[in-house]
């Protein structure tokens, strides 16, 4: 079975998937070059949590830096990237019917010892996000390395769903409101690309 479909199987019988080669070859290496560039040019900002007026950085939550991808002045493998995933999304669409309608991404640089506690996707009083999907950017990721993506299943029950290793091109999507998930530190830093796929309607709040 082809990769996105198998990827799909997953995510329809357990609410997450983890999938290897599934970004178009090579561009999950020029996504790392330009996320690291940015980030050498000062162009990345601590991450927050909450929104609205409750926004704040906690370090002891998370404790990430980020950049959003704009697409009027994303570079060229941005660019590339994101529409790739609107083509994902509306394979996505087809798929299981979700009404996906906009998509927001993210780059995230972790220092060695960071890490974001158990949490779920979707804000408090907003369910615009539907769907999370993390592309990471580490090439030769040793096995020991730690910051892994801890999936939980969704529910109250003890346990572990699956531990995903931040190894260069792996990408993990999940349902953004049903699966908790925390990043563990690692002992070293690790690069992301992390964003949403969204159903947002006009005029209200996000």
């Amino acid at each position: 079975m082809p990769i996105r479909e198998t990827l799909f199987q997953s995510l329809e019988d357990r609410g997450w998937a983890v999938a290897d080669g599934l970004a178009p070859e090579g561009l999950p290496d020029r996504l790392a070059r330009e996320c690291r560039a940015l980030w050498q040019a000062g162009g990345f900002r601590p991450a927050e949590v909450g929104r609205g007026e409750r926004q704040s950085r906690q370090d002891t939550i998370r404790g990430d830096s980020i950049r959003w991808l704009d697409p009027d002045s994303a570079g060229a493998a941005s660019r590339e990237f994101l529409a790739w995933i609107a083509s994902f999304r509306r394979d996505l669409n087809q798929a299981f019917y979700l009404g996906l309608n906009s998509q927001e991404f993210h780059f995230a640089r972790y220092p060695a010892g960071a890490g974001y506690t158990r949490h779920l996707d979707q804000h408090r009083g907003g369910a615009a996000r539907k769907v999370s999907v993390t592309l990471y950017l580490n090439p030769g990721w040793p096995a020991d390395g730690g910051g892994e993506l801890c999936l939980y299943p969704p529910t109250e029950e003890p346990g572990m769903a699956e531990f995903v290793l931040p190894v260069q091109g792996r990408m993990a999507v999940f349902l953004s409101d049903i699966i908790p998930h925390e990043v563990r530190p690692a002992a070293q830093t690790r690069w992301s690309l992390t964003g949403w796929l969204r159903t947002d309607t006009p005029g209200v709040p996000v």
